[in-house]
């Protein structure tokens, strides 16, 4: 899914080749990072990269829920700070999983082309959302789509759920849950498109802010490493995303609150959706608008301003809010 721009800007290697490209050790995790890499070796002909893989916090701990153990960096620090301190050079994260703030000496060098936003559902029953049947049993960790689908369903279940994405499906299937919920883009991305029962639309299960790109990160005074990577930035999907994140930001939220966003490029103007729940799904607050897509920080930080006009702030947890 990755776009290589048109003009196919090369960046000559004249040094040692070999750059060294952190990851964690899940399945999805290397798939990432060896497709951005890949992607780097046919831009840049000379490059070299090899994998470094870490462990995290969230990796760790798996037998509570994120909210629980700290929400967003707990996939990204110990990459970050290996790469503050030099041992690696670049590292490729999920953006949902990136706080929106910056991290110092960072930066994102390169968003790729994004891959199917949407979440999916899979139920061993070819179960649907419309179809589950009354007090089903549905895997998520998620307050974000644990809200949304209890806005929709509010006879469901709702039932804890960690684990890679191939862990997530095996217990989908070997029925211990009717149905779960997983981000459309790590299934796909692993070859699991069988299992997939249903894209849920946007309508009904708006995605996280940032779900399906790739943040590329590298130090943020590594000049070499920046014009490498930016040979493969999608600029559509960094003003997307930019303005999803800044709706998150606007809100003072993260894994701690059910916040969702979506935008989208079409025709030089970005469309961008922010929703804002309750934990408890009673209560769902939804904007939209649309700018010149060069404006994605103003028209976040702008749905962002309405939705807490409309007593958005209201519905988050009090101890998260700024």
């Amino acid at each position: 899914m990755t776009h290589i721009p048109a003009n196919n800007a090369k960046v000559e290697i004249i040094s040692d080749p070999t750059f060294v490209l952190g990851t964690r050790q899940s399945q999805l995790a290397l798939w990432q990072a060896n497709h951005a890499g890949h992607m780097l070796e046919k831009l840049h002909p000379g490059f070299r990269y090899r994998l470094k893989t870490f462990v995290t916090i969230g990796d760790r701990k798996l037998d509570q829920p994120l909210p629980e153990i700290g929400g967003k960096g707990l996939f990204t620090e110990e990459l970050e700070t290996a790469l503050r301190a030099g041992t690696i050079d670049f590292v490729v994260h999920s953006l949902k999983d990136l706080p929106v703030q910056n991290a110092p000496g960072l930066v994102i060098a390169a968003i790729p082309e994004r891959e199917n936003p949407r979440d999916v559902l899979i139920s061993a029953q070819n179960w649907t959302l419309e179809s589950l049947p009354h007090g089903s049993r549905v895997g998520t960790s998620s307050l974000r789509r644990g809200a949304q689908l209890i806005h929709a369903r509010p006879d469901l279940e709702l039932l804890p759920l960690r684990g890679n994405v191939d862990t997530r499906i095996r217990k989908a299937l070997a029925g211990e849950y009717d149905a779960i919920i997983l981000a459309a883009a790590g299934v796909y991305r692993l070859g699991l498109h069988e299992y997939v029962r249903q894209e849920l639309p946007f309508e009904a299960m708006l995605p996280a802010p940032g779900q399906g790109a790739l943040a590329v990160q590298c130090r943020e005074n590594d000049e070499r490493m920046r014009s490498l990577l930016q040979a493969f930035d999608d600029g559509d999907t960094r003003q997307a995303v930019s303005a999803e994140r800044a709706f998150l930001q606007g809100m003072g939220g993260g894994c701690s609150a059910p916040i969702a966003a979506y935008g989208q490029v079409q025709a030089g103007q970005l469309h961008l959706t922010g929703l804002v729940a309750s934990v408890d799904g009673k209560h769902a607050i939804r904007v939209w608008g649309s700018a010149g897509k060069d404006e994605a920080l103003e028209l976040g930080q702008q749905l962002a301003r309405q939705a807490i006009e409309q007593g958005a702030r209201d519905l988050l947890p009090a101890e998260k809010t700024p």
